[in-house]
């Protein structure tokens, strides 16, 4: 059995897939929710023009159902996007083909999405608690046997925020001490975007939305994409962080509503895995598996 082979089912309702990009809005809801002011980014109108085109034109879907089309250069890295525009005008047919080659990933990127152990909710700087602290070491010691047994991690990525630095660092107490690693403050926690349903219990302002979902969306443009055609190598990536930054990373990744992210829960020490493969194509292959976690050690604060 796979180390990553111990999934705990979770049920992530698709509705529209949505091709992300960016429009604008100069209207703020009063409720400080929705219709974010321009720049933030929404879903794009024609999604649903060109879903309902493809429905209404086929007997396998219902219209209530639409169905969207995979954006193959979402990461902007597809081998046309890395050309030089100017000099494959002027080239051959056998340097444009060379050229293509050259921009064309070849490895396959695997991310690994960790959230952070259990923390005091009520005490800054919100550092782990007791619990908190054993749950990072048992994910520790499931990564390190990955390491050992099935695939080496190549580095480790964390949040600047006490409860995931320390929970990286137990991880990394785990993890051969030559293991490269950072920390970066673009993961911090946050709120990604405005939430559909929206919860009674947690109603950031706007602006909240606006600054943090900006930088949320910067920590996935950085870190989640396909390999860089000089990478030759297939890869494995941790990433230490937050349960708002990992669910929007995955909405975003699979091209789903990225308003549908706090649909998902993830337990505390959980793991996520995404998966890009040279093409852009990406797939989850596990959302908040918390299999290395006895019953009396889950949490979800």
């Amino acid at each position: 059995m796979g180390v990553f082979s111990r999934v705990v089912k979770t049920t992530v309702p698709l509705g529209v897939a949505a091709y992300t990009a960016y429009s604008y809005n100069d209207e703020i809801a009063a409720d400080g929710i929705h219709g974010l002011a321009a720049p933030f980014r929404q879903l794009n109108a024609f999604v649903s023009s060109a879903s309902n085109s493809w429905v209404n034109s086929s007997t396998t879907f219902d219209s209530a159902f639409p169905r969207g089309h995979w954006h193959d250069n979402w990461d902007f890295r597809a081998p046309m996007s890395l050309v030089d525009e100017k000099k494959y005008s002027k080239a051959t047919d056998e340097e444009k083909e060379q050229m293509i080659k050259e921009a064309t990933a070849t490895a396959t990127r695997t991310i690994v999405l960790i959230r952070h152990g259990q923390y005091e909710l009520d005490k800054k700087p919100y550092a782990l608690t007791q619990l908190g602290r054993e749950q990072a070491t048992l994910v520790g010691k499931r990564l390190a046997e990955l390491h050992e047994k099935r695939t080496k991690i190549d580095e480790v990525f964390m949040s600047t925020m006490t409860r995931a630095t320390e929970t990286a660092n137990l991880i990394l107490e785990q993890l051969p001490s030559t293991m490269h690693y950072s920390s970066d403050s673009l993961l911090e926690e946050g709120a990604p975007y405005p939430p559909e349903p929206a919860v009674g219990h947690w109603r950031p302002h706007a602006k909240k939305f606006f600054s943090e979902g900006s930088r949320i969306e910067s920590a996935f443009r950085k870190y989640i994409h396909r390999a860089s055609p000089k990478q030759k190598k297939d890869s494995l990536e941790v990433i230490v962080c937050h349960a708002n930054v990992i669910r929007y990373f995955v909405c975003r990744a699979l091209q789903f509503p990225p308003e549908g992210w706090l649909r998902m829960s993830l337990g505390n020490s959980s793991i996520t895995v995404i998966v890009i493969r040279p093409n852009g194509r990406a797939s989850l292959r596990s959302v908040g598996d918390i299999g290395h976690l006895p019953a009396e050690k889950i949490s979800y604060t």
